[in-house]
């Protein structure tokens, strides 16, 4: 696999300081939270490095995900969080894995190396579809974890929606996809910062995916760029195959 060799080529010193600002700040709250579950740090900063990654449209983002969904999913568990246990090992993993699929058969020319996807634009009917099934998948899931007795049901639930959106477009290489994100991290904030209320240890997740938000505010506009950098350099690949 020659695209994981020195995966960290190219970063600019921006991408540098928001990956080592972020994984010194979960670093830093794991420590003064207390939090003695080593677990929670593994998972948080293995997220945090899939997002960098991620918003460069690099394939080992994806591949980051699906590890970080099992972990994940685990620590929802132990806080009886089924929603994002749910979610994430049934939902969120299965479709990260399916976009690893998806960015590997479309790098942005065979020689990135899958280091760079393909951006797609999708259509409003694609988006239509996207949104009617995830208020489809998220009315189903509400009864599912009110018989679960799943605490904070209604954020539990709402962040079942914002996941979904994020994952299938992450899986259909729409740069919306960091928005999603972005709205399923403020959602995971607040469901963090409830459970922080019973356990001091959880303010650790709180940290977390407030860093996950900024990697994802960065990934919306990565994405835009890379979006009209393909898009030119199309052009003007096609524009050299018309001229005589």
């Amino acid at each position: 696999m020659k695209f994981l060799k020195n995966p960290f080529r190219g970063f600019t010193p921006f991408e540098w300081s928001l990956w080592l600002l972020s994984l010194a700040g979960i670093l830093l709250s794991y420590f003064l939270c207390g939090n003695t579950q080593f677990l929670y740090l593994i998972a948080s900063l293995l997220g945090a490095t899939a997002l960098i990654f991620v918003s460069k449209g690099h394939v080992l983002g994806q591949i980051l995900t699906v590890v970080f969904s099992a972990l994940y999913g685990y620590i929802s568990w132990t806080f009886r969080y089924y929603g994002e246990m749910i979610t994430y090992l049934g939902m969120t993993a299965p479709i990260a894995v399916a976009a690893v699929i998806s960015w590997m058969r479309h790098p942005f020319r065979a020689e990135t190396r899958h280091t760079e996807v393909t951006v797609r634009r999708l259509r409003g009917r694609e988006y239509a579809v996207i949104c009617l099934l995830g208020l489809a998948i998220t009315f189903a899931f509400y009864f599912i974890l009110r018989a679960l007795r799943t605490q904070n049901l209604v954020i539990s639930t709402v962040s079942v929606f914002t996941s979904f959106l994020a994952v299938v477009l992450t899986a259909r290489r729409s740069a919306l996809y960091a928005l999603a994100y972005a709205a399923n991290d403020v959602v995971l904030i607040l469901l963090w910062s409830l459970a922080s209320a019973t356990d001091r240890e959880y303010l650790s997740m709180v940290v977390c995916f407030a860093a996950f938000f900024l990697n994802d505010v960065y990934g919306f506009f990565q994405w835009q760029r890379m979006r009209r950098r393909q898009e030119a350099a199309a052009a003007a690949a096609d524009g050299d195959a018309d001229a005589p």
